[in-house]
């Protein structure tokens, strides 16, 4: 489909371009931006007037559910809910049931992605069988089949061989490793920051300790080993001062940031409500004000939005018995764009941090809105207010420490390929 987008604010982070201007999409690729040509003959005009057009979002941390956890949500539900978003491409950790430690479940999960509309869907492996830690997965079968990196997810690898071997491994052949830093003993049991709320509470707590102590574990490994390690989802001040130190060392490092802990500190729980139950942890107001300053100067790259939707019977609970995590690809954009006006950051470096970063660390083309690049874009009001309920949600997890909060900005269209996937108010 040929389709012209009229009229908008055009940002493309990576470039610096930020101009009113036409946007013409054809074959899957962006064939012009400025003035329409002559003879292109669009089949569908978007009016963009006081609308941003930007590149379509890139997740690095979006769970689909798929294989195994359906009961949570579907294939089918996640990638509306992450095209809604303004989400064009997305990793999916593998810790689904089974795991995706096998090609043939790289493979089904990717066939099934390609016939839905939606997102495009990068796997990342699993870095051990099963994510039980005992050895390590083929990765270079794993990779043929389409994964872009390789984790454990959030599940525990107590085995420090093992990890020294899986990143020996992976330096070998320029494979990727994104872990979760977290000690899995000091964090035992844990559900919550160890501060003064949990202690108030009385629930288990998570140190930062269990943080440092494992980024120090990787940040050792990395320098005998000369693997690329990317670090996913930091929650405190002094795991990113490590992560500061590592880079200023020469290490190859990246790391992310969860949007929700842009935003929140352990004193959501008070309401000791299962919707805040998060890991990490949310922690406290100077780790949330380190994350939010680390990413403004660039020391973090990228925000994601660790999208995990449950079903109520996980969150309907008592904190102590919810499951951990937030339903978060649609909030992604306007969480970033409300943590830029408070660190007073510009809306292209604002965009960057879900755009072309994230695209970085993946190794992809993509994040990207320039004549040639793939047609993944997405056009949304940065000025219009809303407030998150359960209806307002197209996730089948209706999950979210954010509900009854009032966001700003939202996404009218979301064009995937070529494809307009997402239109907020469809013509008739």
């Amino acid at each position: 489909m040929k389709i012209l987008i009229r009229g908008g604010r055009v940002i493309d982070p990576a470039s610096g371009f930020d101009h009113i201007a036409d946007v013409c999409v054809a074959a899957g690729k962006v064939v012009s931006i400025g003035r329409e040509p002559a003879d292109f003959g669009a089949q569908r005009v978007i009016d963009a007037a006081g609308l941003v057009v930007a590149p379509g979002l890139v997740d690095l941390a979006a769970r689909l559910r798929e294989p195994g956890l359906e009961h949570k949500a579907t294939l089918e539900s996640e990638m509306h809910a992450a095209a809604a978003g303004g989400i064009t491409a997305l990793a999916c950790p593998p810790d689904t049931d089974p795991p995706l430690d096998e090609p043939g479940l790289v493979e089904m999960l990717k066939f099934r992605a390609r016939n839905l509309p939606g997102p495009r869907v990068y796997p990342v492996g699993a870095l051990t069988p099963g994510l039980q830690g005992a050895g390590i997965t083929e990765m270079s079968e794993l990779t043929e089949a389409g994964c872009v990196a390789f984790s454990q997810a959030d599940a525990p690898l107590t085995d420090t061989q093992v990890l020294m071997r899986a990143l020996q491994y992976a330096s070998t052949f320029g494979y990727p490793v994104w872990l979760r830093p977290q000690d899995p003993h000091l964090s035992r049991n844990g559900i919550a920051h160890e501060g003064a709320m949990a202690s108030t509470l009385g629930l288990v707590g998570i140190p930062v300790v269990a943080e440092t102590l494992a980024i120090g574990t990787i940040l050792q490994l990395m320098r005998v080993t000369g693997a690329r390690v990317h670090l996913c989802r930091l929650s405190s001040a002094a795991g990113l001062a490590l992560v500061r130190a590592g880079r200023a060392e020469g290490l190859p490092i990246t790391c992310d940031v969860a949007a929700h802990h842009l935003h929140l500190t352990d004193a959501e729980l008070a309401r000791f409500d299962g919707q805040s139950h998060l890991i990490p942890p949310l922690r406290s107001e100077s780790d949330r004000a380190a994350l939010a300053a680390g990413l403004a100067d660039g020391s973090i790259d990228a925000v994601c939005s660790d999208h995990a939707p449950h079903d109520d019977e996980a969150k309907e609970v008592p904190f102590g018995e919810s499951e951990p995590g937030a339903t978060g690809v649609e909030l992604l954009l306007p969480l970033t764009l409300g943590w830029a006006r408070q660190a007073g950051v510009e809306l292209p470096a604002a965009l960057a941090a879900v755009t072309s970063r994230p695209a970085a660390v993946l190794g992809l083309g993509l994040g990207r809105l320039v004549e040639g690049a793939p047609a993944d874009v997405c056009i949304f009001d940065p000025q219009a207010s809303w407030t998150v309920t359960r209806e307002s949600l197209r996730s089948q997890g209706r999950n979210s420490p954010f509900l009854g909060h009032q966001l700003t900005g939202r996404v009218h269209y979301t064009v995937i390929d070529g494809h307009l996937d997402f239109e907020a108010h469809p013509a008739h």
